[in-house]
């Protein structure tokens, strides 16, 4: 199935989401790998499930300062390249003759910056099938105003998500706080936005999930601006609390850092028990002798290509990955 892409075609869908009452995962990637380890997921759940084509946003950052995804999709550390590059990769797997060719796949811009991201802005918005225009950073009149130039000028053609507040960064000291009804209501009225963003007492890039998600207030919001809510900054909170998200007014959930973070020990775990496999004995008595790796890691055995290439190291992540989103989907696919 091609890509999902038109206001009115992707509004449907959310509009089956809510008759069904689930929540649209959307996650974000910058590489090839995670791509698919994000549709595969998404694929096997729907076959469990019977339903082949389960929609699914896939999601990249631009500009955005907190990390540059589009940049990260490409050697060449290029926006513009890379942003290419995952869409084509994305076509191709959307195609007719791919295991994934029956979802319905959309392709969202997330964080696009209403300064550094403006050459994107000169684009043809119309390959995208939403995108979050982000003026956060701004005071809040001022991102109203941006916010709403932006939906005069693309809305007609695309969904917008907008940045009523900005998200807390856990890698950085500046803290803000959480969105309140009020704004929330204004931000939504005055901008013209389909859905809005706000801090929900999420953060982005968060090494554990140690926080609580705001579902009070959350509520608050639902009962002004109905089910348009979206949370992002998910990975920092545990999947118990946000298992029934649609109930307090939210439609779609972004997520990344989860994948990244996630995934990573069972990627360091298995190069462990395999060092001599993947590295070498040289290599594993070399670093015994720093005493970074223990008297148990083995170092008998000679190094295997199927240890040592970069798809040995890229299946381990891709499995972890998959199990990852398919947690989500259990959640929110009910």
């Amino acid at each position: 199935m091609p890509i999902i892409t038109g206001r009115d075609n992707v509004l449907s869908i959310y509009k089956e989401a809510a008759q069904n009452h689930w929540v649209l995962p959307c996650f974000c990637s910058e590489n090839l790998t995670t791509t698919e380890a994000i549709l595969c997921a998404v694929k096997e759940f729907g076959d469990e499930k019977g339903i082949e084509n389960l929609p699914v946003i896939v999601a990249i950052t631009c500009r955005y300062d907190h990390r540059t995804q589009a940049a990260y999709y490409t050697h060449t550390r290029c926006w513009d390249v890379g942003l290419r590059l995952f869409m084509a990769d994305l076509k191709v797997l959307a195609g007719k003759d791919s295991p994934y060719g029956k979802l319905r796949i959309m392709i969202h811009l997330d964080h696009i910056q209403f300064d550094d991201d403006r050459e994107l802005l000169s684009w043809d918005l119309g390959d995208f099938s939403s995108i979050m225009f982000d003026a956060s950073k701004r005071p809040f009149d001022e991102n109203i105003a941006l916010t709403k130039q932006f939906v005069l000028d693309h809305g007609k053609k695309i969904v917008v998500e907008g940045a009523c507040d900005e998200i807390v960064d856990a890698t950085g000291t500046q803290r803000s706080e959480p969105t309140t009804p009020g704004n929330a209501l204004r931000f939504f009225n005055e901008t013209g936005a389909d859905l809005i963003v706000g801090n929900l007492g999420t953060e982005h890039r968060a090494s554990a999930k140690d926080l609580r998600y705001l579902g009070a207030p959350t509520r608050l919001i639902k009962e002004l601006v109905g089910t348009r809510i979206v949370l992002h900054g998910a990975s920092s909170v545990p999947g118990d609390q946000i298992k029934n998200l649609f109930n307090d007014g939210v439609c779609k959930v972004n997520l990344w850092t989860t994948l990244e973070r996630d995934s990573s020990p069972d990627l360091l775990t298995a190069m462990v028990e395999n060092a001599s496999k993947v590295a070498g004995q040289v290599t594993v008595e070399e670093l015994k002798g720093k005493g970074l790796l223990g008297d148990k890691c083995p170092a008998d055995e000679r190094a295997s290509i199927d240890c040592f290439t970069t798809v040995y190291r890229q299946d381990i992540i891709y499995n972890r990955m998959k199990s990852i989103v398919d947690s989500y989907l259990r959640l929110w696919y009910t």
